[in-house]
């Protein structure tokens, strides 16, 4: 359940019977022709489906992260790391004080990773708690799946169309992108990035049959639910 449907009674008779919640993590920054708000999007509702069934409460998604590659694509917004690291440090302190101690982050920006390094330092400091920090796209049943699917899967590829990240009206490209010389691309300052991406898309299809897709989704909210009911989530 979302936090957005409960009032803050419910949320207290929620933290004496149970302690878990779910975070999302995750980013405007360009996705070629889908849209800004494609790993926001999918982690919220990645988060929100695999934790409906638990009656685990789903946090509203922190919808900025650390993208400073892609500052010159417009929409894009970027936070510098120690920013971004005291935005999540003052989350998990305010739901640890109120009583929340198993704490599931769904992240869904690769970007974000230093949040993941400094979850340990986070826990060293608040004895009792714990966190997972679970990067849901490629995690291992739900790589897998996209492997199974094309291996040429990237940033802004097929692998993140799916029907809500799709923008109305906007037309995908039929032709298979190549893959980006990924040594060059990371050379490279924001305009420099612009200029070899040109659309965004690291490489391979823009959009795959949507049958295909839903079966990849599958296995992400199954994965992701299994990290609530497993021997942590009991």
């Amino acid at each position: 359940m979302n936090i957005a449907d409960m009032n803050w009674m419910q949320v207290e008779e929620y933290l004496k019977r149970d302690d878990r919640a779910v975070v999302p993590l995750g980013s405007t920054e360009q996705h070629s022709h889908l849209s800004l708000s494609v790993d926001s999007i999918l982690s919220e509702r990645v988060a929100a489906e695999a934790a409906e069934p638990l009656g685990v409460p789903v946090f509203p998604v922190l919808a900025y992260g650390i993208t400073p590659y892609f500052k010159a694509f417009p929409g894009t917004v970027t936070l510098r790391v120690e920013t971004y690291l005291r935005v999540v440090r003052d989350i998990l302190d305010n739901l640890a004080e109120q009583g929340f101690r198993r704490i599931l982050i769904v992240n869904g920006h690769g970007g974000n990773s230093p949040a993941q390094g400094f979850v340990g330092e986070w826990m060293a400091d608040h004895p009792g708690c714990t966190v997972q920090f679970h990067n849901w796209w490629n995690a291992p049943q739900t790589w897998a799946k996209v492997m199974e699917t094309d291996r040429l899967a990237s940033h802004a590829s097929w692998m993140e169309n799916f029907p809500w990240t799709r923008l109305a009206g906007v037309a995908m490209p039929s032709a298979q992108k190549p893959l980006v010389d990924m040594a060059s691309l990371r050379m490279q300052d924001p305009q420099g990035v612009k200029q070899l991406l040109v659309d965004g898309n690291y490489g391979g299809y823009h959009q795959r049959p949507d049958a295909e897709m839903l079966a990849i989704w599958e296995v992400a909210v199954a994965e992701t639910r299994a990290l609530l009911t497993g021997s942590w989530g009991r």
